[in-house]
């Protein structure tokens, strides 16, 4: 008699924020401290989940400072909001990977939408930039999401035919053992009044989770939601992400904590 196949391990949930530009470096140092305060004692058990944070480059060594002195016994990934994909050499102004790896960032956030529009920025250089990361030790976090709206399955389709471009393109570029985290973020809904509807949203990750390219990769896949991410929003997903990016709802760290318990127990 034949024995059930093993059931797969649980993906561990993951949530996390950026702060962009918004802070100055005093407010980044304020920021940290008040969240790790509060993660000195908390309320509920927060072991299966991984929070990380984003600040700007001038301050991610005085936050990394920060999370390694830190009171709380939860452990706090650190995170750049973007990487070179050349680890030395003669790039005025670009911020190598291998440095990086060697200040002890943990995470680098590639490809976000602003990224893409400002600076011109394309899936190969998201994806020179993915595999400098993960060469270099660190988890490479693709923001993926089409440009336009659009209202119901053909909104989806859409989103599903862009997205799959986007991945394609990054996972080619990896080894298929390495960790990567996908942020799934609708361009339209980032900075929005409100993020992108659930229905949209599982139907759009759960098509991305079973892309052959997804499902064939032997290291770590997660899926976070990302664009006017906040509380109350991840047990209407939980059926498609793993977690969620969150932006400018977590700039208070009294509701960044809210939803990383509300992630960590729905």
């Amino acid at each position: 008699m034949t024995s059930p196949a093993p059931a797969p391990t649980p993906r561990r949930r993951i949530v996390g924020v950026s702060t962009k530009m918004y802070f100055s470096a005093t407010r980044t140092k304020q920021y940290v401290d008040e969240l790790l305060q509060i993660l000195s004692s908390p309320s509920t058990p927060l072991n299966n989940i991984d929070i990380f944070i984003i600040p700007d480059h001038i301050t991610l060594t005085s936050v990394i400072t920060q999370l390694q002195h830190s009171p709380s016994p939860i452990p706090i990934l650190p995170g750049a909001q973007d990487a070179f994909y050349e680890d030395t050499g003669a790039y005025t102004g670009e911020v190598s990977p291998t440095v990086l790896a060697e200040v002890g960032c943990r995470i680098v956030e590639l490809g976000h939408a602003e990224r893409r529009r400002i600076f011109g920025e394309t899936d190969a250089d998201t994806a020179r930039k993915a595999a400098a990361a993960a060469r270099n030790g660190l988890i490479p976090l693709i923001c993926i999401g089409e440009r336009s709206k659009a209202d119901g399955e053909a909104g989806v389709r859409v989103a599903i035919d862009e997205c799959r471009t986007q991945v394609e393109a990054v996972l080619a570029a990896l080894p298929t053992t390495a960790e990567v985290v996908l942020a799934y973020e609708p361009v339209w809904a980032i900075g929005a009044a409100e993020p992108a509807g659930a229905e949209h949203v599982v139907a759009v990750t759960r098509a991305i989770r079973g892309l052959e390219c997804v499902r064939s990769r032997k290291g770590s896949t997660r899926i976070l939601y990302g664009g006017s991410a906040g509380p109350g929003l991840f047990a209407r997903l939980k059926d498609g992400v793993d977690g969620l990016f969150l932006g400018r709802f977590a700039h208070d760290p009294a509701q960044f904590y809210k939803t990383i318990v509300e992630v960590a127990t729905a």
